[in-house]
């Protein structure tokens, strides 16, 4: 959208050549767009000056953790959000989310503010009875784990 004065700073697509953290447990699942799909992600090299963001929708349930535990050094607000319009606050689902050595199973829709340095995951999309919006944003320019 760069054909106009402020295009650039509408993002539409994925970051083209983008790899994925160490801390995802199978990139080849991450890549199966009938169990992810990956919509846009910003960052500096995006987008001069953004900070960190990632978008996705979750459509199936996976045996394995999404991530495993990891930190931040920026704060971080990762959202689970249900797709049913009649209950929007319903997940349609089940994500079991750790924040240090405590487990947290999501049921409604949710955001979660992780402060900088605090252990967060593993991560398990345990049940999808409709598609999961989910989103994380972190204060830094850049994604580092």
């Amino acid at each position: 959208m760069a054909e106009t004065k402020y295009g650039k700073y509408i993002i539409t697509e994925p970051k083209p050549g983008l790899t994925l953290p160490s801390y995802r447990v199978d990139p080849k699942k991450d890549a199966r767009e009938d169990i992810v799909t990956r919509l846009l992600y910003m960052d500096n090299d995006v987008v001069k000056g953004a900070f960190y963001c990632e978008v996705f929708w979750y459509l199936k349930a996976t045996d394995a953790p999404r991530t495993q535990a990891h930190t931040h050094e920026y704060d971080e607000i990762a959202a689970y959000i249900g797709s049913n319009p009649q209950d929007p606050r319903d997940l349609g689902g089940e994500i079991e989310f750790w924040l240090e050595d405590e487990k947290h199973m999501l049921t409604k829709s949710s955001l979660i503010y992780i402060p900088r340095g605090m252990v967060h995951s593993p991560t398990y999309i345990r049940r999808v009875d409709r598609p999961i919006f989910h989103f994380t944003t972190g204060t830094g320019r850049m994604y580092s784990p």
